[in-house]
């Protein structure tokens, strides 16, 4: 009796499904790794501007005279931050004692809202914080909304 033995290669439909698939996987990783990258190039650009904003903020908080009910703002150098950004704020009397004048304590608002360029689309977040201050003539007249 003669067996017949049969080779151990592959036939050539055989590798050309092989390759198919693995293409299909390698697109697919490929696809998901461009991804990765620009969620993390967009994450580092909110890191980014978050720290400016904290700075600004804090720059904000350390100015005894800013004007109320006015709003101020400014622009970022791009080569230090990275990306293309600005911000603007405005303080607002926010609370005060029933019977409290000029030259007394009251409470400021200081709301900084932020702008960045990312991937060609304005992005925004809005700080908000509160601090002490004198109160001046023209606070008088603002009457406080409450959030």
């Amino acid at each position: 009796m003669k067996t017949h033995r049969r080779g151990c290669g592959f036939t050539l439909l055989e590798v050309l499904v092989a390759t198919v698939i693995m293409a299909f996987a390698v697109v697919g990783l490929l696809a998901n790794l461009s991804t990765s990258l620009q969620n993390a190039a967009r994450l580092t650009d909110y890191d980014r501007v978050r720290l400016m904003a904290r700075r600004t903020m804090d720059d904000l908080l350390t100015r005894p005279n800013l004007p109320k009910l006015t709003e101020i703002g400014g622009e970022w150098d791009p080569a230090i931050v990275g990306v293309e950004g600005g911000w603007r704020a405005r303080v607002t009397p926010f609370e005060r004692a029933p019977n409290a004048g000029p030259g007394q304590l009251g409470l400021d608002r200081i709301q900084l809202e932020v702008w960045w360029l990312s991937a060609g689309q304005r992005r925004t977040f809005t700080l908000e914080t509160f601090r002490a201050g004198v109160l001046q003539p023209a606070d008088m007249n603002y009457a406080p909304v409450k959030p």
